[in-house]
């Protein structure tokens, strides 16, 4: 399974949840709602959940192997990267 697209729809200077992210599988599966959440130890992704009975989530939608999650993980952080550099770009151009 390969990964052909990466969107970032939201980013938030502000706040833990620093943006929203939509994951496309072999132009075939899209997976929406991934977070790129401010933890503790750096970013991390959250994969998109459910509130369950007394405040607890439940991922919709998650891999199962620890290197699909990696895969997952590293094309997100990377498109975040890519679109974080474009609008620091832009925000200085505007500036100048």
């Amino acid at each position: 399974m390969n990964i052909t697209d990466v969107r970032v729809r939201k980013v938030n200077d502000e706040g833990k949840m620093k943006a929203v992210v939509s994951i496309t599988f072999d132009d075939e599966f899209v997976v929406h709602d991934i977070k790129i959440i401010e933890g503790q130890n750096g970013l991390f992704i959250a994969m998109p959940s459910r509130k369950m009975g007394e405040g607890d989530f439940r991922d919709i939608a998650h891999p199962l192997v620890s290197e699909t999650r990696n895969k997952i993980k590293e094309a997100i952080f990377a498109e975040y990267e890519k679109v974080l550099a474009e609008k620091n770009a832009m925000e200085a151009a505007s500036e100048e």
